[in-house]
Formats: structure tokens, C-alpha cells, sequence
């Protein structure tokens, strides 16, 4: 079996002058950060579902939890599974019963999913040792005043039906 790196959830950052969302992860019991680049669309996904901010009408990754749901499954693990030309990837890790399901999925989805349910993160070691970095505490200081900038800019209703990728 592949050895998991446990990751925490540490949130959006914007990389400036660029304006892409990224997708900051830690390693828990260590001081690297997996940073993964993501679109808007799901970054602001991902940071509405963070602040608890729930929409009249369910927006995908909602729709997505609650179809789980409704099928008596229950969202295991999220696994960064591998990074391939500049690409990552990740499994969606469901049960249904004694039954284990693995989805393969884009990381940036199925942390939006992960955010909502609770549930834990891991890193395949390989994809952390490749692409994990080390971010002083100025630099983390810096991204979360971006981060606040970025939430200061988004208007949930931007992202509502009609609005998404």
C-alpha cells in the first residue's frame, strides 16, 4: 500500500499578479504546503463551503454531496493520488456499506466535496515530496492578507446557476 501524508486544509490564496486561485494544503505533522493551481469557479466553491455559507439553490459540489448522501454513502478520504505533467490528481474515496469506491477526480472537486462532509485529506508521499514547499511565516502572512482581499471581492451571487464552468 502507498504511504498517506495526512493534510489540513489551510485555504485559498491568489497569486499576485495573476489573480489565480490556488489551493493551499499542509502536511499536518510536518512544515510543508502542497500548492495546487485551481480555476475560480471551484476555489470560490471551495471558500463559500469553508465559511459556511450555503446558497437557496444547491451549487455542484452541493448537489454532489447530497446525491452521496442520498445513496447511504458516506466520503471516506480525499487522496492527491499523483501530479503528471504539471497536473495533479486525486481519488474521491467513498463507502457504501463494507463496499470501498474510489473516484478519480480533480483535486480542487474533490476538496470542495471534502470541505462540506469533514472529511480527512491525504497526499500520496511521492506527490508531497515532489511538489511540497516550504512557506516562511512572512510568506503565509502575506497569502492570508491576499486570501482576505480575494473573499472581499467575491459576491456569492456571481456563482449561482448559469454562472459555473
Amino acid at each position: 500500500m502507498t504511504d498517506h501524508v495526512p493534510l489540513d486544509f489551510i485555504g485559498i490564496r491568489v497569486e499576485l499578479p495573476t489573480n489565480t486561485p490556488i489551493l493551499l494544503l499542509k502536511e499536518r505533522d510536518g512544515d510543508r504546503y502542497l500548492p495546487i493551481w485551481i480555476n475560480t469557479p471551484e476555489a470560490t466553491s471551495i471558500a463559500l463551503a469553508h465559511d459556511g455559507y450555503a446558497p437557496q439553490r444547491p451549487m455542484t459540489h452541493d448537489l454532489l454531496t447530497a446525491v452521496i448522501e442520498e445513496l447511504g454513502a458516506t466520503v471516506e478520504e480525499i487522496v492527491i493520488t499523483e501530479l503528471r505533467g504539471g497536473t495533479f490528481f486525486a481519488d474521491l474515496v467513498l463507502r457504501v456499506d463494507d463496499d470501498i469506491h474510489t473516484i478519480s477526480s480533480r483535486p480542487s472537486d474533490a476538496v470542495s466535496v471534502a470541505v462540506r462532509v469533514d472529511a480527512p485529506l491525504f497526499s500520496v508521499t511521492d506527490v508531497l515530496n515532489e511538489a511540497g514547499v516550504l512557506i516562511s511565516d512572512e510568506t503565509e502572512e502575506d497569502e492570508v492578507a491576499k486570501f482576505r482581499e480575494f473573499l472581499d471581492e467575491i459576491d456569492p451571487e456571481d456563482f449561482e446557476a448559469g454562472h459555473s464552468q
